[in-house]
């Protein structure tokens, strides 16, 4: 059921592992949308935690400690109006299980940080170029406006 603006109410994200790409993403949304997107993540297989993640969302003020990685199969959840995939392996699985059900699937392309080479700060250059990414896509799709000050 998409929200004001065709917003969707519950995205889930996915990626390979679940370890940096989709919990990322999903972080960025709760951030930006607190309370008012439901948003889960999972991956094709299950990840180990990365601190390069956690180190790179921490700039921006969002803790990954609650981050548990999870494959698709143990969401407790379903209903979702948007599923996007940011690996290949995750966009063929969300396709799959999604065959029947009424969810938008969109594939975002996102390279994979953990590839990248080099001194510890050419690496976290990577991870923050993702996060960055990530972060500009999700506010021009989800529609973000930021809340009044004052």
């Amino acid at each position: 059921m998409a929200g004001p603006g065709n917003r969707p109410t519950a995205v889930l994200y996915a990626c390979g592992m679940n370890a940096v790409r989709s919990p990322m993403a999903a972080a960025i949304t709760e951030k930006l949308f607190p309370g008012r997107i439901y948003v889960r993540s999972a991956g094709v297989r299950q990840g180990q935690l990365d601190p390069f993640v956690d180190a790179v969302m921490a700039e921006i003020g969002i803790d990954m400690a609650g981050h548990h990685p999870k494959t698709f199969e143990e969401l407790d959840e379903s209903g979702f109006d948007l599923v996007v995939t940011l690996a290949p392996e995750a966009h063929h699985k969300a396709l799959d299980l999604t065959r029947t059900d009424a969810v938008d699937v969109e594939y975002w392309p996102t390279m994979d940080p953990t590839l990248a080479t080099g001194s510890r700060e050419q690496i976290m250059d990577s991870y923050r170029g993702i996060r960055d990414q990530l972060m500009m896509r999700i506010k021009k799709r989800l529609d973000w406006t930021p809340p009044p000050s004052g």
